[in-house]
């Protein structure tokens, strides 16, 4: 057989992936370049590119790099999101019998939300199908919010790709990274109105869990009354 020649750029960049990954999730730039065996400054440009790209990323006050939200979402499509489904079904399950309405999972996959679980609204008036196995865009949704709030490296790629005014959603993106949750008041779809907020593993967000109704019954006040509700429910999972 030929031999392979490895692009060294590509082998460096996997490199420090890994040597982040063996370290817990997060490590310092000194030594990410002594155990790659790299020039600080080196090292200093690769991890720049792979956090433009989303696969590091750094915490305010923590000069460590961490693992970022992309490559996270790579090893959840790799692995079991039943496990996922299980683990944060029982917060689903209060989550609907508390407020009422449709409860939701959802996690980012690609440049998309995808939903992955659902509990339906025990009213009669309903806020409509069930979103089970359902892919959208990640701008508009209040899941979708969540992601581009709480994932910077996944928020900066999907936004540079938009090519009409940012202003408004980027308004929207600071909201919800100060107020901890998303709001969706009619946005996504007419008559209806959503809350998301997000749920973390290991200090960073993995998924989101949403919520859903008429806008006729579900109030922003009432939005924001059910948003502290979720996370007390999924503190649990």
């Amino acid at each position: 057989m030929p031999e392979v020649r490895l692009i060294q750029s590509i082998e460096r960049a996997a490199a420090i992936l890994e040597i982040i990954a063996q370290e817990g999730g997060a490590a310092r730039l000194q030594l990410i370049a002594e155990q790659a065996k790299l020039g600080k400054t080196t090292a200093h440009n690769l991890l720049k590119t792979l956090d433009e790209l989303g696969y590091v990323h750094r915490r305010v006050g923590d000069a460590r790099y961490h693992l970022g939200g992309r490559i996270l979402n790579l090893a959840r499509i790799a692995g079991d999101d039943g496990a996922l489904r299980s683990r944060l079904r029982p917060a689903l399950e209060a989550i609907a019998r508390r407020t009422g309405e449709m409860a939701y999972l959802a996690v980012p996959s690609g440049d998309e939300v995808y939903y992955l679980n659902a509990i339906e609204s025990s009213h009669a008036l309903k806020a409509g199908a069930c979103p089970i196995g359902v892919r959208e865009r990640l701008e508009g949704s209040a899941v979708g919010l969540v992601f581009l709030a709480f994932m910077p490296g996944l928020g900066k790629r999907v936004l540079a790709s938009r090519t009409d005014a940012l202003g408004p959603i980027l308004s929207e993106i600071k909201a919800v990274a100060t107020r901890g949750f998303a709001l969706d008041l009619e946005n996504y779809r007419r008559g209806l109105h959503c809350v998301a907020i997000p749920w973390r593993e290991g200090g960073e967000v993995r998924a989101s869990v949403g919520l859903s109704g008429p806008a006729e019954r579900l109030s922003p006040q009432a939005l924001t009354d059910m948003a502290w509700t979720m996370m007390k429910e999924v503190e649990r999972a």
